[in-house]
């Protein structure tokens, strides 16, 4: 018997049981033939079989030695530094970007790379980096993160639903905007309008005060033209900021064949990536402070500068690769950790100039010293805050 796929421990042991009564019924003849029906089933060598079979022989024991220690403290400080560098993501984002984000820190002397590290770094699998991790987690210090609407007559004229999880094209991005308002949304205040991209995971944010048309089209602007790829679809939700006749004309102009859907009114999962880079790339940095002077809105902006380069080249994301319902459970399986530009590399839809430009720049980045800059600028800003709110409270 050939199977496709070879069968689990679990799978061979649960098989082995039920056939375990028979095999001890039966005589020496019929025996013989169990074995070579079983050892085709479970591909393991007769002596295994017939060992496994005797009583008490499929009995889980435990571990009477256990196993010496592979990876030593040189590739614990090696993840520390990478993890750090990294923003302190997850093991299954971790894990695939050690090797390449060990090069790029040992080029900049962040870390000194020798070939058993290299080979352990290729090695080591994602439960081992999380055990690890867990560990170094004890004495790492880190940043604390902390009726329906009725559409207007715009709205009414550009369909709902949502961009597809399994589209492959980049260009699709989810809209939205972060307000920094404060406890009051009187007044003018700073907004944060974010693009994401559903292929790649690419993202782009920028600030602006107010909502204004001039403030609304000067911000997607400036975030189409630092955008290495061409813009295909918007996919904002049915904020009026978006859904206007100034605004819609203004995207129209700028990107020929431009597609436009919005989420339903009161259904955030339809923008579901831009909602949850809402959350850990703006509201974990910013929290509900209010910014509402065109200080803070230029500060906000140079902090984003530097936030598309650490986020876009260097942070690994995870991207859904295929989506089953089995009864009422939805099962997703998630393929290995990129960064946005190796999944916009691996498109072809960058010309050979801006791949250039790109991998250089990337090359020239050290992304442990860039996560320093990023949250001692965050830091600076939000000093400035501190320092007014305890004026004014005095």
């Amino acid at each position: 018997m050939v199977d496709e796929e070879m069968m689990t421990v679990d799978e061979r042991r649960k098989y082995l049981r039920r056939m375990q009564h028979r095999y001890r019924k039966a005589a020496r003849a019929e025996k013989a033939r169990l074995l070579d029906e079983m050892g085709a089933v479970t591909a393991l060598h007769r002596k295994s079989l017939v060992r496994l079979l005797h009583p008490g022989g499929l009995e889980r024991r435990s571990r009477r030695r256990q196993r010496g220690r592979i990876y030593g403290p040189a590739v614990d400080e090696a993840l520390r530094v990478i993890w750090e560098s990294l923003d302190y993501v997850c093991a299954e984002r971790l894990t695939p970007a050690l090797v390449s984000t060990a090069q790029v820190l040992a080029q900049h002397g962040e870390l000194r790379l020798t070939a058993d590290l290299m080979s352990h770094l290729e090695q080591i699998s994602v439960s081992t980096v999380q055990r690890r991790l867990t560990w170094l987690a004890l004495d790492t210090p880190r940043l604390p993160r902390r009726g329906p609407e009725r559409a207007n007559q715009v709205a009414r004229t550009i369909p709902t639903g949502r961009i597809p999880w399994d589209i492959q094209e980049p260009g699709h991005f989810e809209v939205d905007t972060v307000h920094h308002c404060g406890g009051t949304a009187s007044g003018e205040y700073v907004h944060t309008i974010q693009l994401v991209d559903v292929a790649t995971g690419w993202s782009e944010r920028v600030a602006v005060l107010g909502r204004s048309q001039r403030q609304m089209e000067a911000g997607f602007q400036c975030l189409q033209a630092r955008l290495p790829f061409p813009i295909r679809e918007l996919h904002p939700d049915s904020g009026s900021e978006f859904l206007n006749d100034h605004l819609v004309r203004c995207w129209r102009d700028s990107v020929p064949g431009l597609t436009l859907s919005r989420s339903r009114p009161w259904h955030k999962n339809d923008n579901r990536h831009v909602e949850q880079k809402n959350a850990t790339l703006v509201r974990a940095y910013l929290g509900h402070w209010r910014l509402d002077t065109w200080e803070h809105c230029a500060a906000l902006n140079a902090l984003y500068d530097q936030m598309w380069l650490y986020y876009n080249l260097f942070q690994p994301v995870l991207h859904l690769v295929e989506k089953t319902v089995q009864g009422t459970r939805v099962c997703r399986k998630w393929g290995p950790a990129q960064t946005p530009f190796e999944r916009v590399l691996a498109t072809g839809v960058l010309t050979p100039a801006q791949q250039t430009k790109l991998t250089q720049l990337r090359s020239q980045t050290n992304p442990r010293t860039l996560r320093r800059e990023i949250y001692a600028r965050r830091d600076h800003l939000l000093a400035g805050l501190l320092g007014f709110q305890e004026v004014a409270a005095a």
